[in-house]
């Protein structure tokens, strides 16, 4: 039985995450960490008011003994202040992943990073530069690391898009998907892959669109064979 580490649990895609462990016979121990508190209670729940996502000198024994962690947290480009963007993207993620690994040094962590992460640091947009020094930061610290870099993430359940370009999205999804598997994903396909890899591992790393659709056909046709 596995403990369990999530941030970014009332998210889009972590919301969909923290189901698929708490329904998940392998989990023992679900360890929420959250702003704010939220209307979930399930006995494998444990939720914890983090006021700073940066700083967890009180917190060091809620890493100790994960199997898992999935760092889901985000916001959408735009949305704050460059400054602001970057402590979420970077900051957080690599603070989250530095605290785990110095408790829990064998633990799977995933971290819902994005499509363009550019880890040669040389890009001029903030989304990718930022997304890549994540991933970059992360991967020196030697813990069992996958970066899931999804393009364009539909959300199945509804909610008011963040801004005009993602009404937009919203409305071309179905031609997306029509493109192939480079482009988008739904928001339960890609929860559902991060819950997978992150209790099972996989052998590839950095995890792009077409990866995480390839991977979750993969888990499909292999269940139809066992059935």
């Amino acid at each position: 039985m596995k403990n369990v580490l999530i941030a970014g649990a009332s998210g889009m895609v972590g919301n969909i995450v923290l189901d698929h462990c708490l329904s998940s016979s392998k989990i023992n121990k679900v360890i929420s960490l959250v702003r704010n508190k939220s209307n979930n209670s399930h006995p494998k729940l444990k939720e914890v008011l983090i006021e700073n996502f940066t700083e967890y000198a009180n917190h060091w024994d809620l890493f100790k003994n994960i199997d898992s962690a999935f760092f889901c947290i985000g916001v959408y480009t735009g949305s704050v202040s460059d400054k602001l963007f970057k402590e979420i993207t970077v900051d957080y993620a690599v603070s989250f992943a530095k605290i785990l690994k110095a408790n829990s040094p064998d633990a799977k962590l995933c971290l819902l990073s994005g499509a363009g992460a550019d880890r040669t640091e040389k890009s001029k947009t903030s989304f990718a530069l930022y997304k890549g020094m994540a991933e970059n930061q992360i991967d020196t610290l030697g813990l069992e690391f996958y970066a899931f870099r999804p393009g364009y993430i539909y959300p199945v359940e509804p909610r008011k898009e963040p801004n005009f370009m993602y009404s937009i999205l919203r409305t071309l999804y179905p031609m997306l998907r029509l493109l192939g598997s480079n482009f988008s994903i739904k928001s339960t396909e890609l929860a559902k892959a991060m819950y997978e890899i992150g209790i099972n591992g996989t052998d590839k790393k950095i995890l792009e669109n077409k990866d995480l659709i390839h991977f979750l056909k993969e888990q499909s046709e292999h269940k139809w064979t066992k059935n």
